[in-house]
């Protein structure tokens, strides 16, 4: 039978089903009745003919100048290059390229390191499987735990981390260490003089000690919420109505010295705790209102009374002047005048007196001598 072998194709020649040799471009007979088969493969890519053993295969000379064998050991990572450039991870343990018209290389890296190393690109790390790695991301402002098969292992800082699954089963817990805020909104408390209120109070806290935290708290703010509810009432329920709305603030550093006390408990530091809101019940609210503007009308009556007996004496003291001082009665006089000529439109007088004291006699207000 005849065989045409082109440049690029090569054929594998096995007689009565065992490998005899490889052979490249050319024209080939080899008679079928005598037990011969021909394969014939282009020479690109991965090795198909997988009929017979690479072994078997390798002991040609013509198969073994034109392909390369790679066997990726156990525990190593292994990144084929083909003409230098970057193709696929390789996820077997071996793998028969044809090295004819490309060039194939392979890169391998240690997996039983378990933390991969730096050298390992971006792109290298987006042909690998997901389930080959972990990756960990650590943001700003928290503190990332570290475990290998639940064991805690170190903690992690700000950045993007990466280990291999090969040896330990990889987890972590990212922990948030900024300020968080917890508002205590509508808690009814009952005062010493038995009032019920209702009070909103709200506080800033942190996380101290992420390793101390993970180990003793699985909710923090399940924990502190009730925690923070109980605070207030031991501290505020010593109190009478008006003791707490006029001591407000002191109360509010009370409260915040108790939290502080129950710090080492939640692993937490509280920064500030304050009382908000003070509600009162309907009831109380008007009575409050009613003394509120009684002391509001008392206080304008004194400031009337006051205005008034200043102008009395401003008053008393101008006519002492004007009494002692003619000139300065007769500068009043006209300036009165004055006032009485802008709103009259027309005014009569006669010869016999001045027009000053006409006017004055109209008015009232001449000076007996």
């Amino acid at each position: 039978m005849k065989y045409m072998i082109k440049d690029n194709q090569a054929g594998f020649v096995c007689k009565n089903g065992i490998f005899k040799k490889m052979i490249r471009s050319g024209t080939y007979h080899f008679p079928k009745m005598a037990g011969y088969q021909v394969t014939i493969e282009e020479m690109t890519g991965e090795l198909r003919y997988l009929d017979v053993p690479y072994q078997i295969l390798e002991k040609d000379a013509a198969f073994a100048g034109a392909t390369v064998h790679m066997e990726i050991p156990d525990g190593f990572a292994a990144f084929i290059y083909i003409n230098g450039k970057l193709t696929f991870f390789g996820t077997r343990r071996e793998y028969t390229f044809w090295n004819v018209f490309d060039n194939y290389e392979i890169k391998m890296m240690p997996m039983t390191e378990t933390v991969i190393r730096a050298e390992v690109t971006k792109p290298m790390l987006s042909l690998i499987p997901g389930a080959f790695y972990t990756s960990i991301s650590v943001g700003e402002g928290e503190t990332g735990l570290l475990y290998y098969d639940n064991v805690l292992q170190q903690t992690l800082s700000k950045g993007i981390y990466h280990f291999w699954n090969y040896s330990h089963r990889i987890s972590s817990r990212i922990l948030d260490m900024k300020q968080k805020s917890m508002d205590i909104v509508g808690q009814e408390i009952l005062t010493k003089d038995k009032i019920g209120i209702r009070m909103n109070v709200s506080c800033l806290y942190k996380i101290r000690d992420a390793v101390a935290f993970a180990s003793a708290i699985s909710d923090l703010k399940g924990q502190l919420y009730p925690a923070v509810q109980l605070a207030i009432r031991e501290i505020v329920g010593n109190y009478k109505l008006d003791e707490i709305m006029e001591g407000k603030e002191k109360i509010s550093q009370e409260i915040y010295a108790a939290l502080k006390k129950r710090e080492e408990l939640f692993c937490v530091n509280f920064l500030t705790a304050g009382i908000k809101d003070i509600i009162l019940p309907g009831e109380i609210r008007e009575i409050m209102n009613s003394v509120l503007v009684a002391e509001k009308a008392a206080q304008a009556n004194v400031i009337s009374r006051r205005e008034e007996v200043a102008s009395t004496r401003s008053l008393l003291n101008t006519a002492k002047l004007m009494d002692e001082n003619q000139t300065l009665y007769k500068l009043k006089e006209l300036e009165y005048l004055e006032r009485i000529c802008e709103k009259v439109g027309e005014i009569s007088v006669n010869g016999n007196a001045g027009i000053i004291e006409q006017l004055g006699n109209m008015m009232g207000t001449k000076r007996a001598v």
